[in-house]
């Protein structure tokens, strides 16, 4: 779930909130920026054009140690922020395919890899977005965030969480009346409609 990508990049400022505090607030705003950013490709080649698995890993090192060695609000946020979007990339390799209804396991994509040129088949550790083991991961994620990061983190992550929860009790439901409002959906603006709408299989 996007919110679960919320949350564990949220998780990623915890630390700086041990060893350099007054950066904590860029840092948690950074994690949830980052965690949530690649999703933005959702209508546009999803999981694939914002989403690099490898490349963000890789530039997201001399960024951490960019703000080890001269931290900053900018250089802390940085690191953070491109950390939770590496995370973001790899955990979606961990999940479901990219399919309308991915607990049925018709999918072999699950995030593309530039580096590798090709897409990266889900692991399914996560059977699917929205899975109770999804919320599960978001949970884990949530407690010592909200335990470290104040009221208003708590309150930001208390929200994420109620979000979480109520899309995994319709997660099914969902895609069922997804696929009867696209028949809906008049032929010139089909093209800009997610083909796992169109093509459920994924």
């Amino acid at each position: 779930m996007a919110t679960t990508h919320a949350l564990l990049g949220m998780l990623l400022a915890v630390p700086v909130l041990a060893v350099a505090p007054e950066h904590a607030p860029a840092a948690f705003l950074a994690g949830f920026v980052g965690g949530l950013a690649p999703d933005l490709d959702l209508y546009a080649g999803h999981r694939k054009t914002l989403h690099y698995p490898v490349y963000a890993s890789i530039a997201a090192v001399p960024a951490v140690a960019l703000a080890i060695l001269a931290p900053s609000t900018w250089s802390v946020g940085a690191a953070v922020g491109l950390a939770a979007a590496a995370l973001h990339a790899a955990t979606d390799a961990l999940g479901g395919g990219l399919e309308l209804r991915p607990w049925e396991g018709a999918s072999d994509r699950a995030v593309y890899s530039h580096f590798h040129g090709r897409w990266l088949r889900p692991r399914r550790l996560v059977r699917y977005d929205g899975a109770p083991e999804d919320l599960a991961l978001a949970g884990v994620a949530a407690v010592p965030v909200a335990i470290a990061g104040g009221d208003a983190v708590a309150t930001v992550v208390g929200g994420l969480f109620a979000v979480s929860a109520v899309y995994v009790v319709l997660r099914k439901r969902l895609a069922a009346l997804a696929e009867r409002l696209v028949e809906l959906i008049p032929t010139p603006v089909r093209p800009y409609v997610p083909a796992r709408y169109l093509d459920p299989e994924g």
